[in-house]
């Protein structure tokens, strides 16, 4: 163990402290967080439009199957 030599006064006159790296280092974390939440919500959007999309096509699909089911009962109608 080392003795430090016993100082008087502020701490900050012996531990500089740069405030330009530590608003970069704070901005970085902000825009870090930020990125993520924006990720987090792009990924949901993409869901929620792969939902959709599942809708549309089942209702496409039943579209098209009504008018076949139309086509073959007037197919069947028609026949004596």
């Amino acid at each position: 163990m080392s003795a430090e030599p016993a100082r008087s006064g502020s701490k900050y006159l012996y531990a500089p402290f740069e405030v330009a790296h530590a608003r970069i280092d704070a901005n970085e974390r902000v825009a870090e967080e930020r990125w993520a939440a924006l990720e987090y919500r792009l990924g949901r959007i993409e869901a929620s439009q792969e939902r959709v999309e599942r809708r549309l096509w089942l209702a496409v699909y039943g579209v098209v199957a009504a008018v076949l089911v139309q086509g073959a009962l007037s197919l069947v109608s028609v026949a004596p």
